[in-house]
């Protein structure tokens, strides 16, 4: 009987550390970034829906942002300053993404190779659902930057400023309304969540 590594890759996902270039008093990898992002998006396309009169599938935004940083467990965690520092940097890595992507889908039996390849196909073209997982990844980051800053460690005030603008810039009302509504208690102790 012939096996396949797709699951075991993606279980590695918790070895791929982000921040690379920074100083982390607790390190962040991909996989609790994923998670995160994925209640982020699912919450955003119910907002969206409840509040906007929009039609979002919450199950699919979440299953989007599980999978947006997968590659990753190929191409590492290349830091943003890097990744977009240059349209032809963006543009190469885009094709580095690319092929880890096809790398991972042919780690799978042939009858599931589609439904995966979907979901790890660059989604920055998707009109619908790029907006969402684009607000998502940026709010998980600024939380990872209030939790550094709530520990004594500044050296994520200046990246916490650049990724609220960069939500603010992405004129997303869903994001909007989570940034006002929900990202103030990430600065409570946990007596005072009660």
């Amino acid at each position: 009987m012939k096996t396949y590594s797709f699951f075991a890759m993606l279980s590695r996902m918790k070895y791929i550390n982000r921040w690379g270039l920074m100083r982390n008093v607790r390190s962040e990898n991909i996989s609790e970034h994923s998670l995160e992002t994925a209640l982020i998006a699912h919450a955003l396309a119910i907002i969206g829906n409840k509040r906007l009169g929009k039609n979002f599938d919450p199950e699919r935004a979440a299953t989007l942002a599980i999978f947006h940083d997968v590659t990753e467990i190929i191409t590492g965690d290349l830091p943003t300053p890097v990744k977009y520092h240059s349209p032809e940097i963006r543009k190469a890595y885009g094709e580095v993404e690319k092929l880890a992507a096809e790398r991972l889908v042919d780690m799978l039996p042939e009858d599931m190779q589609e439904d995966y390849a979907k979901l790890l196909a660059d989604h920055d073209e998707d009109e619908v659902y790029a907006p969402i997982i684009k607000a998502a990844d940026k709010i998980s980051a600024v939380i990872k930057c209030m939790e550094e800053k709530n520990s004594g460690n500044h050296e994520f005030t200046r990246a916490e400023e650049t990724l609220r603008d960069a939500v603010k810039k992405l004129q997303l009302p869903e994001a909007d309304i989570f940034m006002e509504e929900f990202l103030p208690a990430f600065a409570l102790t946990l007596d005072e969540l009660g």
